[in-house]
């Protein structure tokens, strides 16, 4: 067996000495990269969470990427209708990473009961509509079935406008919509969502594509937007620039340019709220390693104080400095070592605690989710503890270099 090991196991379990004493200050480094190093788990689990809870929101009403025509406003949902052709539709689709695409149709009106009445925006959909976001979230009744035709008149609503117009499952709602005159469209209420972006949540109902084609007057290839979803959101760059290539230089059949914005052009001030969430896990990640160093620091230093007499003796019977150095450097890492279990302990047991018992509330109104969210990006984690390991070993170079100045004949006499 290595005889740096043999030596620093001996070093580090020994009864030499004032033993309790050492243990102590030991146990208080040791507890300090513990509490480092899971604060630091904790921090990346929560930002990973935010970042994922609250994309899958804002994906969810809006999709990754959308087409819609050049001009038009992405915060507009009265958009000039655009068509989009077949061939161009099936190069989309080939993209590698495409998840699905959905035809939509928006239209702002108001939905009027006998008490009250609120301005909205109709979302159109069709057959193919992927409601599984919506199916989530649904707290009654259920989605509508748009391959029958028996519902083409039904519409899902919020709960927040379910309870403004004291509406409920079943219910006939009348909506008006403004246009060379006032145009009016009976619906009835197949389920009621609800989510944490109460401002979504206030301003979309879904219903047919085919009812408000009718009603803009549009025949049925003609849409207000294409929506876009992918596998892999850190692609979302990359795959919206390929859309861009594919459709830019394209007019529709109404010569009318397309224009492609990604979901972070859509909502930067929601992506940019994220991106600072990245700066506030630097910044913890850093105080806390600084931290930790500062316990390992600590930790060495009492080792090899404790040993003065030891490394006087390893020095008189031939052992160089580099060597000795190698033995305080391997008994030290065995409490980060112990360290850094605990604090993996210590950070994953609170996680799973919060992910499974949501302990710490927030208010959606401010950070869109009513829990502090996490998530365990277990690649992310390992290069976290690999990080914070180097990290020690590289601290440790600078107080071993004390052993180089301990004189044999002055250290075996140290007390």
């Amino acid at each position: 067996m290595n005889l740096s090991y043999l030596l620093a196991k001996r070093i580090t379990y020994s009864d030499i000495g004032n033993k309790s004493h050492r243990k102590s200050n030991i146990n208080i480094a040791t507890f300090g990269i513990a509490v480092g190093l899971s604060v630091m788990i904790i921090s990346v689990c929560v930002v990973t969470g935010f970042k994922r809870e609250v994309t899958s929101q804002v994906v969810g009403f809006g999709s990754h990427i959308q087409i819609f025509s050049y001009g038009s406003s992405s915060s507009s949902f009265e958009r000039s209708p655009i068509s989009i052709d077949d061939n161009t539709l099936a190069e989309i689709t080939t993209i590698n990473g495409i998840n699905r695409v959905a035809k939509v149709v928006t239209k702002p009106g108001i939905v009027k009961t006998d008490d009250d009445f609120k301005g909205i925006i109709f979302k159109g959909v069709d057959r193919d509509y992927d409601w599984s976001f919506f199916r989530k979230n649904i707290v009654e009744g259920s989605v509508p079935d748009l391959s029958n035709s028996d519902n083409r008149n039904n519409i899902i609503v919020s709960s927040n406008m379910a309870k403004a117009l004291n509406l409920k499952v079943g219910d006939d709602v009348s909506a008006y919509f403004f246009q060379q005159q006032v145009r009016g469209r009976k619906f009835i209420i197949s389920g009621i969502y609800s989510t944490t972006f109460s401002q979504f949540d206030d301003l979309f109902a879904l219903c047919s594509s085919q009812v408000l084609q009718e009603l803009n007057g549009w025949s049925r290839h003609y849409i207000s937007s294409l929506e876009i979803t992918i596998t892999d959101f850190d692609r979302l760059d990359p795959i919206t620039d390929h859309i861009r290539q594919i459709v830019g230089n394209k007019f529709d059949d109404s010569k009318i340019i397309y224009d492609v914005q990604s979901i972070k052009e859509v909502y930067p001030q929601i992506f940019n709220w994220l991106d600072m969430l990245n700066i506030n896990a630097y910044i913890v990640i850093v105080l806390m390693l600084a931290v930790a160093g500062f316990n390992i620091v600590s930790g060495l230093l009492i080792i090899i104080l404790e040993k003065t007499q030891t490394i006087g003796i390893l020095k008189a019977l031939g052992m160089k400095d580099k060597e000795i150095r190698k033995v305080f450097v391997v008994s030290a890492m065995f409490f980060v070592g112990r360290g850094i279990v605990w604090g993996n302990i210590i950070g994953f047991s609170i996680v799973v605690l919060q992910y499974f018992l949501h302990i710490v509330p927030l208010n959606p109104e401010y950070y869109y989710t009513s829990f502090v969210p996490v998530h365990i990006d277990f690649r992310l984690l390992i290069v976290l503890n690999l990080s914070v390991f180097l990290f020690s070993i590289l601290v440790m170079v600078l107080p071993s270099q004390m052993i180089s100045k301990i004189l044999p004949a002055k250290s075996i006499k140290f007390e």
